[in-house]
């Protein structure tokens, strides 16, 4: 817990963003810190729960009234040390969870949750400006040796305890850079790829070994993986998209996946030229099927490539802004979110179904038949 009365002291605060019309004219995060004191007075308003409820619904478990406490009490250090011990890379979901443990806070009953996320980021934020988070190797070796298939946060987070426990740890990822969706599905400026550079220095000091390009069962052969390590971890990630097949138009030119869309922005921010056939939103008219977070990505993705006009279809109905806690609450709610990206300029359309895409004569898509309801 923090103060005792903090939460009667002290509303809630959250971190703000810096201005649309300057945000968007770049791919850097734009969500601005606190600052040290604002942040332990929001820690501060963690409350002497008789059962934190933060606790069932992170879904790391995160020890929440512990470290809060600890940043009250302006010992970031051990808070670092409390955070850690059971989340690898709060600096990862620091950004970009959608925070379900605020929505289990006991506070949300009022609708103003602890700012659990800005709390666990400026943890460790400050952790590496301070130069608090070093390696961790292991103090005896196994000789046991393990491949992790796959390098986005699981492949990451399990090659960084399998080395700490003295194992010969490769990590092992089919494109050309560490970190899966991180590197290239969560666009930069929700998520700077520098986060996972300075993690991967910390677990090379580790003894992880990375290989890229490394593709299990197309260029790295099963049978010799197998046989070249005493276990293997299988950590790939959901890459297959849902597809609207057997849509009349579905095959018209223009009609684009996200992780074919998301991944070249980031390849291009990262310093590689843009491929010849790129995705490019450019002055265009868009419109982006679902209304999750990836959707809002291509939106804020396609808002900083200058589009004209872009248009997002829900097939849900439109939730409620401020539905009845009391008949959910320790659980997720549906409730209205806007995200920052949809903020920057996009059309929200709800309770829409894709029946058909028209085209034009050159087999280009030019628009959509809609279904309401």
């Amino acid at each position: 817990m923090g103060k005792v009365t903090g939460f009667l002291e002290f509303g809630r605060s959250e971190r703000p963003y810096r201005p649309i019309g300057e945000r968007v004219r770049h791919w850097q995060e734009f969500v601005v810190p606190l600052g040290d004191e604002a942040t332990r007075k929001q820690a501060a308003r963690c409350m002497d729960c008789g059962i934190p409820f933060c606790h069932n619904g992170c879904p790391v478990n995160n020890q929440i009234p512990d470290w809060n406490d600890l940043v009250y009490r302006d010992d970031w250090r051990e808070a670092l040390v409390n955070l850690h011990s059971t989340n690898n890379f709060p600096e990862f979901t620091g950004r970009i969870c959608p925070a379900p443990c605020e929505e289990a806070c006991v506070l949300n009953i009022n609708d103003d949750p602890v700012t659990i996320k800005t709390i666990e980021c400026a943890i460790v934020d400050k952790g590496f400006e301070e130069g608090w988070v070093l390696p961790q190797p292991a103090a005896a070796r196994t000789a046991k040796r393990v491949a992790v298939v796959g390098s986005g946060p699981a492949g990451m987070a399990a090659a960084q305890q399998l080395a700490r426990a003295g194992h010969d740890v490769v990590l092992m990822e089919k494109e050309d850079r560490i970190g899966g969706l991180l590197r290239y599905g969560i666009p930069d400026f929700k998520m700077e790829k520098h986060l996972i550079d300075q993690r991967m220095e910390q677990m090379a000091a580790e003894g992880v070994t990375f290989r890229t390009g490394a593709h299990v069962g197309v260029n790295v052969d099963v049978e010799e993986l197998l046989a070249a390590h005493d276990a293997v971890v299988l950590a790939g990630g959901a890459e297959a998209p849902r597809d609207l097949a057997g849509t009349p138009g579905r095959d018209l030119d223009g009609i684009h996946f996200a992780m074919d869309f998301l991944p070249q922005q980031n390849r291009i921010n990262a310093g590689d030229p843009a491929p010849a056939d790129r995705i490019d939103a450019t002055g265009r008219k868009l419109v982006v099927i679902g209304g999750g977070d990836t959707g809002s990505d291509c939106i804020g993705t396609s808002t900083r490539q200058g589009a004209e006009r872009i248009v997002q279809l829900e097939i849900f109905d439109e939730p409620e802004e401020n539905p009845d806690l009391s008949l959910v609450w320790p659980y997720w709610p549906r409730r209205l979110r806007i995200s920052s990206s949809q903020k920057e300029g996009s059309e929200q359309r709800y309770e829409i179904e894709t029946m058909a895409f028209l085209g034009d004569a050159a087999g280009r898509v030019r628009a959509l038949a809609p279904r309401r309801g």
